[in-house]
């Protein structure tokens, strides 16, 4: 195995432990010495990975959920990303609640706001570079964080509420919502 190959693995190990202890306790009472135990490795290896468990969580939210839609963002098949990044957190359903209860400093949404905003920014920025900005303040870095904000908070909402609706009908919802300005939504209510 190649040193990248153990290192993910270990990672892997490590993420499938806090998912694991995450069914039992809320993570902010996980501690490392639990992840650790129950991934089979020593102290000292978590912190070669992870600073702490909310990096190891921004590890998972990375792996489970962002990198699988970069390619569809990518090709501006944002609505198929969503549809998919819902999917995943299905596919994982009661950690993903359990995680979206995170709240605080290193809430599941605040995380989980960065990685959009990551992914966002690139892909914005890759589109916006050498053009100009139609308003001053309307940079890919404010187009990122508004829409990252609102993806977040459709998501977390969504887990909040128990995720009774499916992955596809919250795509729907999110592009119904921002497909319209608030005028168009209020004459339609």
């Amino acid at each position: 195995m190649t040193d990248g190959q153990v290192r993910g693995t270990v990672d892997t190990l490590l993420a499938e432990s806090l998912k694991e202890l995450a069914l039992r306790q809320p993570i902010e009472k996980i501690t490392i010495r639990e992840i650790t135990d129950k991934a089979g490795v020593i102290r000292p290896t978590f912190y070669n990975h992870f600073q702490d468990k909310y990096e190891l969580l921004e590890w998972i939210i990375v792996t489970e959920l962002i990198e699988p839609i970069r390619p569809l963002v990518e090709n501006g098949m944002v609505h198929e990303g969503l549809v998919l990044l819902f999917t995943n957190m299905e596919k994982n359903r009661e950690f993903y609640i359990r995680a979206g209860r995170l709240e605080g400093q290193n809430s599941f949404e605040n995380i989980a706001q960065q990685c959009v905003e990551r992914l966002l920014i690139t892909e914005i920025g890759k589109r916006a570079k050498g053009k100009p900005l139609k308003y001053a303040w309307l940079t890919p870095e404010w187009i990122a964080r508004y829409y990252a904000h609102t993806m977040c908070f459709v998501a977390v909402s969504w887990l909040r509420m128990g995720m009774t609706v499916s992955a596809r009908e919250m795509a729907e919802i999110y592009r119904y919502i921002i497909e319209r300005s608030l005028d168009e939504i209020m004459s339609e209510l």
